[in-house]
Protein backbone atom coordinates (compact mmCIF):
# COMPACT_ATOMS: atom_id res chain seq x y z
CA UNK A 1 0.00 0.00 0.00
CA UNK A 2 1.71 3.19 -1.04
CA UNK A 3 2.57 5.85 1.70
CA UNK A 4 -0.04 8.60 2.05
CA UNK A 5 1.28 11.65 1.25
CA UNK A 6 2.68 14.90 3.43
CA UNK A 7 4.13 18.16 2.65
CA UNK A 8 6.06 20.07 4.47
CA UNK A 9 6.26 24.34 3.75
CA UNK A 10 6.94 26.99 6.49
CA UNK A 11 4.82 26.87 9.45
CA UNK A 12 3.36 30.76 8.78
CA UNK A 13 1.88 29.39 5.86
CA UNK A 14 -0.43 27.87 8.22
CA UNK A 15 -1.01 31.19 10.28
CA UNK A 16 -4.69 32.29 9.17
CA UNK A 17 -6.19 34.47 11.60
CA UNK A 18 -9.97 35.72 11.89
CA UNK A 19 -8.81 39.00 11.36
CA UNK A 20 -7.08 37.96 7.73
CA UNK A 21 -10.69 36.32 7.04
CA UNK A 22 -12.49 39.52 7.28
CA UNK A 23 -10.02 41.31 4.90
CA UNK A 24 -8.67 38.25 1.90
CA UNK A 25 -6.57 39.75 -0.71
CA UNK A 26 -7.33 39.67 -4.28
CA UNK A 27 -7.05 36.94 -6.27
CA UNK A 28 -3.44 35.98 -7.22
CA UNK A 29 -1.20 33.06 -7.95
CA UNK A 30 -2.55 29.95 -9.30
CA UNK A 31 -5.94 31.31 -8.07
CA UNK A 32 -5.95 34.26 -10.20
CA UNK A 33 -4.66 32.82 -13.15
CA UNK A 34 -8.25 31.88 -15.27
CA UNK A 35 -11.50 33.09 -14.81
CA UNK A 36 -14.72 31.02 -12.78
CA UNK A 37 -17.76 32.31 -11.89
CA UNK A 38 -17.99 33.00 -8.20
CA UNK A 39 -14.66 32.20 -7.43
CA UNK A 40 -14.48 32.35 -3.25
CA UNK A 41 -10.86 33.72 -1.52
CA UNK A 42 -8.76 31.21 0.07
CA UNK A 43 -8.56 32.64 3.18
CA UNK A 44 -11.62 31.36 4.77
CA UNK A 45 -11.41 27.96 3.28
CA UNK A 46 -7.24 27.80 4.98
CA UNK A 47 -8.76 28.67 8.20
CA UNK A 48 -11.95 26.42 8.49
CA UNK A 49 -10.18 23.40 7.12
CA UNK A 50 -7.22 24.36 10.10
CA UNK A 51 -9.78 24.56 12.52
CA UNK A 52 -12.19 21.93 11.99
CA UNK A 53 -9.51 19.43 10.49
CA UNK A 54 -6.54 17.19 11.13
CA UNK A 55 -3.82 16.23 9.29
CA UNK A 56 -5.22 13.03 7.73
CA UNK A 57 -8.58 14.27 8.06
CA UNK A 58 -10.85 13.74 4.75
CA UNK A 59 -12.14 16.61 3.22
CA UNK A 60 -15.14 16.85 0.67
CA UNK A 61 -16.04 19.68 -1.72
CA UNK A 62 -19.30 18.30 -3.77
CA UNK A 63 -19.25 21.65 -5.82
CA UNK A 64 -15.55 21.78 -6.34
CA UNK A 65 -15.55 24.41 -8.90
CA UNK A 66 -12.07 26.17 -9.33
CA UNK A 67 -10.26 23.97 -6.83
CA UNK A 68 -9.46 26.40 -4.31
CA UNK A 69 -10.93 24.39 -1.35
CA UNK A 70 -9.00 21.43 -2.96
CA UNK A 71 -5.94 23.25 -2.95
CA UNK A 72 -6.26 24.64 0.67
CA UNK A 73 -6.62 20.73 2.03
CA UNK A 74 -4.34 19.08 0.42
CA UNK A 75 -1.59 22.23 1.36
CA UNK A 76 -2.78 21.54 4.90
CA UNK A 77 -1.95 17.96 4.47
CA UNK A 78 -5.70 16.69 4.57
CA UNK A 79 -7.07 14.05 1.83
CA UNK A 80 -9.69 15.42 -0.50
CA UNK A 81 -12.22 14.55 -2.55
CA UNK A 82 -13.88 16.73 -4.85
CA UNK A 83 -16.61 16.56 -7.26
CA UNK A 84 -18.46 18.81 -10.29
CA UNK A 85 -20.70 18.48 -13.38
CA UNK A 86 -18.55 21.52 -14.90
CA UNK A 87 -15.87 20.34 -17.10
CA UNK A 88 -14.00 23.33 -16.66
CA UNK A 89 -14.56 22.88 -13.69
CA UNK A 90 -12.62 19.59 -13.20
CA UNK A 91 -9.42 20.76 -15.65
CA UNK A 92 -9.34 23.70 -13.42
CA UNK A 93 -9.25 21.78 -10.09
CA UNK A 94 -6.55 19.23 -11.49
CA UNK A 95 -4.71 22.02 -12.36
CA UNK A 96 -4.10 23.55 -8.90
CA UNK A 97 -3.62 20.69 -6.86
CA UNK A 98 -1.02 18.71 -9.30
CA UNK A 99 0.14 22.19 -11.10
CA UNK A 100 2.77 21.59 -14.31
CA UNK A 101 6.39 21.78 -14.27
CA UNK A 102 7.38 25.14 -14.81
CA UNK A 103 10.02 24.24 -17.66
CA UNK A 104 7.45 21.64 -19.32
CA UNK A 105 4.96 24.76 -20.08
CA UNK A 106 7.86 26.74 -21.62
CA UNK A 107 9.09 24.38 -24.08
CA UNK A 108 4.92 23.90 -25.11
CA UNK A 109 5.02 27.67 -25.91
CA UNK A 110 8.29 27.55 -27.67
CA UNK A 111 7.08 24.92 -29.70
CA UNK A 112 3.64 27.09 -30.14
CA UNK A 113 5.48 30.09 -30.39
CA UNK A 114 8.01 28.25 -33.18
CA UNK A 115 4.98 26.78 -35.13
CA UNK A 116 2.44 29.16 -35.43
CA UNK A 117 2.94 32.98 -33.97
CA UNK A 118 3.65 33.93 -37.57
CA UNK A 119 1.08 32.36 -39.15
CA UNK A 120 -1.49 34.04 -36.40
CA UNK A 121 0.07 37.52 -36.83
CA UNK A 122 -0.44 37.53 -40.69
CA UNK A 123 -3.96 37.54 -40.46
CA UNK A 124 -3.59 40.59 -38.72
CA UNK A 125 -0.87 42.13 -40.74
CA UNK A 126 -1.19 45.54 -41.96
CA UNK A 127 -0.55 46.97 -45.64
CA UNK A 128 3.17 48.02 -44.14
CA UNK A 129 3.78 44.61 -42.45
CA UNK A 130 2.73 45.76 -39.18
CA UNK A 131 0.78 43.63 -37.36
CA UNK A 132 -2.41 45.38 -35.64
CA UNK A 133 -3.47 44.73 -31.98
CA UNK A 134 -6.42 45.58 -31.49
CA UNK A 135 -9.07 46.38 -33.83
CA UNK A 136 -12.11 48.84 -32.94
CA UNK A 137 -15.39 47.71 -33.96
CA UNK A 138 -18.67 49.78 -34.34
CA UNK A 139 -21.33 46.99 -35.16
CA UNK A 140 -20.07 45.84 -38.73
CA UNK A 141 -18.02 48.84 -39.38
CA UNK A 142 -14.61 48.51 -38.68
CA UNK A 143 -13.33 51.63 -37.22
CA UNK A 144 -9.39 51.73 -35.86
CA UNK A 145 -6.70 49.59 -35.84
CA UNK A 146 -4.21 49.98 -32.95
CA UNK A 147 -0.98 48.72 -33.14
CA UNK A 148 2.37 49.38 -30.60
CA UNK A 149 5.17 51.37 -32.04
CA UNK A 150 4.79 54.89 -30.61
CA UNK A 151 6.74 56.74 -28.19
CA UNK A 152 7.96 54.51 -25.21
CA UNK A 153 6.00 51.53 -27.91
CA UNK A 154 2.60 53.76 -26.82
CA UNK A 155 -0.13 52.61 -29.12
CA UNK A 156 -1.00 54.02 -32.67
CA UNK A 157 -4.88 54.60 -33.07
CA UNK A 158 -4.56 54.12 -37.35
CA UNK A 159 -7.59 54.74 -39.64
CA UNK A 160 -7.64 51.46 -41.28
CA UNK A 161 -7.25 50.98 -44.79
CA UNK A 162 -9.08 48.96 -47.21
CA UNK A 163 -6.40 46.24 -46.94
CA UNK A 164 -7.30 45.44 -43.16
CA UNK A 165 -11.24 45.67 -44.48
CA UNK A 166 -10.49 43.14 -47.10
CA UNK A 167 -8.39 40.87 -44.53
CA UNK A 168 -10.88 40.91 -41.85
CA UNK A 169 -13.85 40.15 -44.53
CA UNK A 170 -11.23 37.40 -45.97
CA UNK A 171 -12.37 35.19 -42.82
CA UNK A 172 -15.68 36.11 -42.32
CA UNK A 173 -17.15 32.67 -43.78
CA UNK A 174 -14.91 30.73 -41.59
CA UNK A 175 -16.36 28.27 -39.06
CA UNK A 176 -14.16 26.65 -36.81
CA UNK A 177 -13.78 22.52 -37.15
CA UNK A 178 -12.53 22.13 -33.60
CA UNK A 179 -15.36 24.41 -31.57
CA UNK A 180 -17.83 21.83 -30.59
CA UNK A 181 -21.20 23.01 -31.59
CA UNK A 182 -22.19 25.43 -28.56
CA UNK A 183 -25.30 24.61 -26.86
CA UNK A 184 -27.50 27.62 -25.51
CA UNK A 185 -31.08 28.56 -23.62
CA UNK A 186 -33.46 31.01 -24.01
CA UNK A 187 -32.16 32.72 -20.70
CA UNK A 188 -32.11 36.66 -20.86
CA UNK A 189 -30.26 37.30 -17.64
CA UNK A 190 -26.92 36.59 -19.68
CA UNK A 191 -28.12 37.42 -23.19
CA UNK A 192 -28.27 33.87 -24.12
CA UNK A 193 -30.76 32.05 -26.87
CA UNK A 194 -30.85 28.83 -28.41
CA UNK A 195 -30.01 30.64 -31.70
CA UNK A 196 -26.69 31.81 -30.40
CA UNK A 197 -23.74 30.13 -32.32
CA UNK A 198 -20.19 30.81 -32.06
CA UNK A 199 -20.33 32.91 -35.05
CA UNK A 200 -22.42 35.27 -32.53
CA UNK A 201 -19.40 35.43 -30.22
CA UNK A 202 -16.21 34.85 -32.65
CA UNK A 203 -15.02 36.71 -35.19
CA UNK A 204 -14.21 34.19 -38.49
CA UNK A 205 -10.23 35.09 -37.78
CA UNK A 206 -10.67 34.13 -33.94
CA UNK A 207 -11.96 31.03 -35.26
CA UNK A 208 -9.61 30.39 -37.73
CA UNK A 209 -6.99 31.47 -35.14
CA UNK A 210 -8.35 29.16 -32.79
CA UNK A 211 -8.52 26.40 -34.15
CA UNK A 212 -4.44 26.34 -35.51
CA UNK A 213 -3.50 26.66 -31.64
CA UNK A 214 -5.76 23.59 -30.89
CA UNK A 215 -4.61 21.36 -34.06
CA UNK A 216 -1.06 22.09 -32.38
CA UNK A 217 -2.00 21.72 -28.85
CA UNK A 218 -3.06 18.28 -29.41
CA UNK A 219 0.02 17.16 -30.45
CA UNK A 220 1.96 18.13 -27.31
CA UNK A 221 2.63 16.09 -24.35
CA UNK A 222 -0.59 15.47 -22.17
CA UNK A 223 0.83 17.26 -19.14
CA UNK A 224 1.65 20.40 -20.91
CA UNK A 225 -1.34 19.69 -22.64
CA UNK A 226 -4.28 19.78 -20.08
CA UNK A 227 -2.79 22.98 -19.09
CA UNK A 228 -2.02 25.03 -22.51
CA UNK A 229 -5.94 24.16 -23.09
CA UNK A 230 -6.98 26.19 -20.02
CA UNK A 231 -4.68 29.01 -21.40
CA UNK A 232 -6.39 29.04 -24.37
CA UNK A 233 -10.05 28.76 -22.61
CA UNK A 234 -9.26 31.18 -20.27
CA UNK A 235 -7.89 33.73 -23.06
CA UNK A 236 -11.00 32.83 -24.88
CA UNK A 237 -13.08 35.79 -23.59
CA UNK A 238 -10.43 38.30 -24.83
CA UNK A 239 -10.58 36.55 -27.80
CA UNK A 240 -14.32 37.38 -28.54
CA UNK A 241 -16.84 40.04 -29.55
CA UNK A 242 -17.57 40.72 -26.01
CA UNK A 243 -14.88 42.75 -25.37
CA UNK A 244 -16.26 46.12 -24.62
CA UNK A 245 -14.65 49.78 -25.29
CA UNK A 246 -14.68 51.32 -22.53
CA UNK A 247 -15.90 55.69 -23.10
CA UNK A 248 -16.75 58.17 -21.34
CA UNK A 249 -14.44 57.39 -18.10
CA UNK A 250 -14.64 59.75 -15.52
CA UNK A 251 -17.88 61.23 -16.50
CA UNK A 252 -19.23 60.41 -12.87
CA UNK A 253 -16.35 62.91 -11.32
CA UNK A 254 -17.12 65.12 -14.39
CA UNK A 255 -13.74 64.60 -16.13
CA UNK A 256 -14.50 62.53 -18.54
CA UNK A 257 -11.45 61.48 -20.59
CA UNK A 258 -12.60 60.93 -24.09
CA UNK A 259 -9.78 58.17 -24.53
CA UNK A 260 -11.06 54.43 -25.64
CA UNK A 261 -9.85 52.10 -23.31
CA UNK A 262 -10.05 48.23 -23.56
CA UNK A 263 -12.67 46.58 -21.34
CA UNK A 264 -13.02 42.50 -20.84
CA UNK A 265 -15.68 40.01 -21.27
CA UNK A 266 -17.39 40.29 -18.24
CA UNK A 267 -20.29 38.07 -17.29
CA UNK A 268 -22.79 36.81 -19.99
CA UNK A 269 -23.02 37.19 -23.48
CA UNK A 270 -23.24 40.37 -24.28
CA UNK A 271 -22.08 42.04 -27.79
CA UNK A 272 -21.63 45.19 -27.54
CA UNK A 273 -22.20 47.75 -30.51
CA UNK A 274 -18.62 48.91 -30.16
CA UNK A 275 -16.04 46.41 -29.08
CA UNK A 276 -12.60 45.14 -29.66
CA UNK A 277 -11.63 42.18 -31.27
CA UNK A 278 -7.96 41.21 -30.04
CA UNK A 279 -5.17 39.87 -31.84
CA UNK A 280 -5.71 35.81 -30.94
CA UNK A 281 -1.85 35.26 -30.34
CA UNK A 282 -1.34 37.91 -28.28
CA UNK A 283 -4.34 36.89 -26.02
CA UNK A 284 -2.72 33.35 -25.83
CA UNK A 285 0.61 34.70 -25.27
CA UNK A 286 -0.64 36.71 -21.79
CA UNK A 287 -2.66 33.95 -20.40
CA UNK A 288 0.37 31.55 -20.96
CA UNK A 289 2.81 34.18 -19.46
CA UNK A 290 0.36 34.25 -15.79
CA UNK A 291 0.25 31.08 -15.74
CA UNK A 292 4.30 30.45 -15.72
CA UNK A 293 3.94 33.35 -13.05
CA UNK A 294 1.55 31.36 -10.83
CA UNK A 295 3.53 28.43 -10.58
CA UNK A 296 7.15 27.38 -9.72
CA UNK A 297 9.66 24.48 -9.56
CA UNK A 298 8.90 24.12 -5.40
CA UNK A 299 5.34 23.90 -5.72
CA UNK A 300 4.51 20.99 -2.55
CA UNK A 301 1.43 19.94 -4.82
CA UNK A 302 3.55 19.53 -8.03
CA UNK A 303 3.09 15.93 -9.21
CA UNK A 304 0.14 14.86 -6.84
CA UNK A 305 -1.18 11.71 -7.68
CA UNK A 306 -5.10 12.17 -8.50
CA UNK A 307 -7.15 9.10 -8.27
CA UNK A 308 -10.43 8.95 -10.62
CA UNK A 309 -11.93 6.59 -8.80
CA UNK A 310 -13.22 6.37 -4.75
CA UNK A 311 -12.32 2.60 -4.61
CA UNK A 312 -8.57 3.54 -5.13
CA UNK A 313 -8.75 6.71 -2.80
CA UNK A 314 -10.06 4.77 0.06
CA UNK A 315 -7.19 2.15 -0.19
CA UNK A 316 -4.71 5.08 -0.15
CA UNK A 317 -3.26 4.53 -3.39
CA UNK A 318 -3.59 8.59 -3.49
CA UNK A 319 -4.33 11.61 -1.00
CA UNK A 320 -6.78 13.00 -3.92
CA UNK A 321 -9.53 12.33 -5.93
CA UNK A 322 -11.81 14.94 -8.27
CA UNK A 323 -14.48 13.57 -10.29
CA UNK A 324 -16.65 14.65 -13.15
CA UNK A 325 -20.06 14.07 -12.65
CA UNK A 326 -23.23 14.78 -10.54
CA UNK A 327 -22.85 15.30 -7.31
CA UNK A 328 -26.17 13.79 -6.55
CA UNK A 329 -24.80 9.95 -7.85
CA UNK A 330 -21.46 10.97 -6.76
CA UNK A 331 -21.72 10.88 -2.93
CA UNK A 332 -23.80 7.12 -2.74
CA UNK A 333 -20.36 5.87 -3.50
CA UNK A 334 -18.87 7.47 -0.64
CA UNK A 335 -18.76 4.58 2.02
CA UNK A 336 -21.06 6.37 4.82
CA UNK A 337 -19.37 7.90 8.04
CA UNK A 338 -16.31 8.34 6.51
CA UNK A 339 -15.98 12.21 5.93
CA UNK A 340 -14.33 14.63 8.62
CA UNK A 341 -15.21 17.79 6.58
CA UNK A 342 -17.75 18.56 4.15
CA UNK A 343 -16.71 22.14 2.84
CA UNK A 344 -18.31 23.22 -0.32
CA UNK A 345 -20.12 26.56 -2.16
CA UNK A 346 -23.66 25.06 -3.26
CA UNK A 347 -25.19 26.68 -6.28
CA UNK A 348 -26.66 30.33 -5.06
CA UNK A 349 -30.31 29.61 -7.05
CA UNK A 350 -30.26 31.88 -10.23
CA UNK A 351 -27.74 33.89 -9.41
CA UNK A 352 -24.55 32.03 -11.48
CA UNK A 353 -26.01 29.53 -14.02
CA UNK A 354 -22.59 27.63 -13.88
CA UNK A 355 -22.92 24.76 -16.96
CA UNK A 356 -24.49 27.98 -19.18
CA UNK A 357 -22.06 30.60 -18.56
CA UNK A 358 -18.93 27.88 -18.97
CA UNK A 359 -20.13 27.06 -22.22
CA UNK A 360 -17.73 28.84 -24.39
CA UNK A 361 -14.97 26.97 -22.33
CA UNK A 362 -16.88 23.83 -22.28
CA UNK A 363 -17.48 24.04 -26.20
CA UNK A 364 -13.31 24.72 -26.77
CA UNK A 365 -12.23 21.53 -23.98
CA UNK A 366 -14.54 19.65 -27.12
CA UNK A 367 -17.11 18.63 -23.85
CA UNK A 368 -20.37 18.69 -23.50
CA UNK A 369 -21.57 18.96 -20.12
CA UNK A 370 -24.88 17.21 -18.42
CA UNK A 371 -27.22 19.95 -18.27
CA UNK A 372 -29.78 17.94 -17.29
CA UNK A 373 -28.05 17.23 -13.96
CA UNK A 374 -27.43 20.77 -12.79
CA UNK A 375 -28.68 21.36 -9.14
CA UNK A 376 -29.89 25.39 -9.82
CA UNK A 377 -33.20 27.73 -11.21
CA UNK A 378 -32.39 28.63 -14.41
CA UNK A 379 -34.50 31.33 -15.86
CA UNK A 380 -34.34 29.08 -19.11
CA UNK A 381 -37.83 28.09 -19.02
CA UNK A 382 -36.75 25.09 -21.43
CA UNK A 383 -34.78 23.92 -18.80
CA UNK A 384 -37.58 23.80 -16.00
CA UNK A 385 -34.93 24.08 -13.47
CA UNK A 386 -37.64 25.72 -10.94
CA UNK A 387 -37.45 26.85 -7.57
CA UNK A 388 -38.95 24.10 -5.92
CA UNK A 389 -36.92 21.61 -7.53
CA UNK A 390 -33.94 22.94 -6.58
CA UNK A 391 -35.12 22.99 -3.02
CA UNK A 392 -36.46 19.55 -2.97
CA UNK A 393 -32.98 18.35 -4.30
CA UNK A 394 -30.89 20.71 -1.85
CA UNK A 395 -32.48 19.26 0.92
CA UNK A 396 -32.24 15.83 -0.56
CA UNK A 397 -28.28 16.26 -1.27
CA UNK A 398 -28.08 17.54 2.13
CA UNK A 399 -29.12 14.56 3.47
CA UNK A 400 -27.24 12.25 1.35
CA UNK A 401 -24.07 14.30 2.37
CA UNK A 402 -24.99 13.41 6.90
CA UNK A 403 -25.10 9.61 5.97
CA UNK A 404 -21.07 10.11 4.82
CA UNK A 405 -20.21 12.09 7.28
CA UNK A 406 -18.59 10.92 10.72
CA UNK A 407 -20.30 11.50 13.78
CA UNK A 408 -17.72 13.90 15.10
CA UNK A 409 -17.91 15.81 11.27
CA UNK A 410 -18.52 19.26 10.08
CA UNK A 411 -20.39 20.70 7.54
CA UNK A 412 -19.52 23.97 5.91
CA UNK A 413 -22.22 25.94 3.77
CA UNK A 414 -21.11 29.39 1.81
CA UNK A 415 -24.05 30.85 0.69
CA UNK A 416 -26.12 34.08 0.15
CA UNK A 417 -29.19 35.18 -1.57
CA UNK A 418 -31.52 38.34 -1.12
CA UNK A 419 -34.58 35.82 -2.24
CA UNK A 420 -36.11 34.46 1.00
CA UNK A 421 -37.54 31.31 -0.71
CA UNK A 422 -34.23 30.77 -1.87
CA UNK A 423 -33.11 29.89 1.63
CA UNK A 424 -35.64 26.86 2.14
CA UNK A 425 -34.00 24.05 1.93
CA UNK A 426 -31.58 25.08 4.81
CA UNK A 427 -34.40 25.44 6.92
CA UNK A 428 -35.01 22.02 7.61
CA UNK A 429 -31.41 21.91 8.90
CA UNK A 430 -31.84 25.05 11.31
CA UNK A 431 -35.09 24.20 12.98
CA UNK A 432 -34.27 20.38 13.60
CA UNK A 433 -36.76 19.19 12.10
CA UNK A 434 -37.49 15.22 11.22
CA UNK A 435 -35.39 16.32 8.04
CA UNK A 436 -32.82 18.04 9.68
CA UNK A 437 -30.40 14.52 8.87
CA UNK A 438 -29.05 15.25 12.10
CA UNK A 439 -26.96 17.81 11.39
CA UNK A 440 -26.88 20.58 14.39
CA UNK A 441 -26.96 24.56 13.22
CA UNK A 442 -23.89 25.90 15.13
CA UNK A 443 -23.42 29.68 13.60
CA UNK A 444 -22.18 31.73 10.90
CA UNK A 445 -19.90 34.24 9.75
CA UNK A 446 -19.79 36.81 6.81
CA UNK A 447 -17.75 35.36 3.95
CA UNK A 448 -16.18 38.43 2.05
CA UNK A 449 -15.35 38.41 -1.43
CA UNK A 450 -11.70 39.31 -2.60
CA UNK A 451 -12.80 41.17 -5.73
CA UNK A 452 -15.42 43.04 -7.15
CA UNK A 453 -17.67 41.36 -9.43
CA UNK A 454 -20.74 42.90 -11.91
CA UNK A 455 -23.11 39.97 -10.10
CA UNK A 456 -21.70 40.49 -6.34
CA UNK A 457 -21.67 43.67 -5.51
CA UNK A 458 -21.65 46.65 -7.99
CA UNK A 459 -25.12 46.89 -8.84
CA UNK A 460 -27.58 48.47 -6.47
CA UNK A 461 -28.15 46.12 -4.05
CA UNK A 462 -25.67 43.66 -4.66
CA UNK A 463 -24.32 41.35 -2.23
CA UNK A 464 -21.02 42.31 -0.18
CA UNK A 465 -19.87 39.19 0.92
CA UNK A 466 -21.32 34.87 0.97
CA UNK A 467 -22.72 33.78 4.34
CA UNK A 468 -20.38 30.54 6.05
CA UNK A 469 -23.24 28.78 7.96
CA UNK A 470 -21.21 25.87 10.04
CA UNK A 471 -23.27 22.50 10.85
CA UNK A 472 -22.24 19.98 13.42
CA UNK A 473 -23.40 16.06 13.84
CA UNK A 474 -24.19 14.89 16.93
CA UNK A 475 -20.05 14.06 18.24
CA UNK A 476 -18.63 17.18 16.72
CA UNK A 477 -15.98 18.85 19.17
CA UNK A 478 -17.55 22.01 19.25
CA UNK A 479 -14.66 23.57 20.91
CA UNK A 480 -13.02 23.28 17.36
CA UNK A 481 -15.25 26.98 16.48
CA UNK A 482 -14.33 28.52 18.79
CA UNK A 483 -11.35 30.37 16.77
CA UNK A 484 -14.33 30.71 13.77
CA UNK A 485 -16.11 32.56 16.47
CA UNK A 486 -13.45 35.36 16.69
CA UNK A 487 -13.94 36.34 12.98
CA UNK A 488 -15.77 39.64 12.46
CA UNK A 489 -19.46 38.97 12.13
CA UNK A 490 -19.87 36.06 13.82
CA UNK A 491 -23.50 34.77 14.97
CA UNK A 492 -24.65 32.34 16.59
CA UNK A 493 -28.29 32.65 15.47
CA UNK A 494 -29.54 32.41 11.54
CA UNK A 495 -30.19 35.31 10.05
CA UNK A 496 -30.49 36.37 6.23
CA UNK A 497 -29.29 39.83 4.90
Amino acid sequence: MPKQLTFEFDQNFQDISPQKVARPKGYSGLYGFHKYWGKKPWEPLALIIEQLTQEGDIILDPFVGSGTSARESLLRSRRFIGFDINPVAIELTNLLVSPPDYFAIINAFKTLEKTLKKSINETYQLQDGRIASHYLWDKDRLHQVWLRGGPKNSRLELSPTAQDIELAQKFNPYTSQHIRNIRFFSNGRINASPTLSIADLMTGRAQYNIDLLITQIKTLPPDSQRAIYLCLTAASGQMSKMVFAVTNRGKNKGNISEKVEVGSWVIGYWRPELHFEVNVWNCFERRVSKLLKAISEDDPLQKTNICDSLEQFYQNHSDCCILYGPCQNEIEKIPKKSVNLILTDPPHSDRIPYLELSELWNSILGIEPIFESEIIISNAKERRKTPNLYKCTMIDFLAKCSTVMRDDAFLVLLYNSRQQDRWGFIQPFLDGSETSAGLQYLGQFPCNYSAGSVVQDTRKGGLKHDIALIFGKSNSDLSKVANLKNILGWSDTFRDE
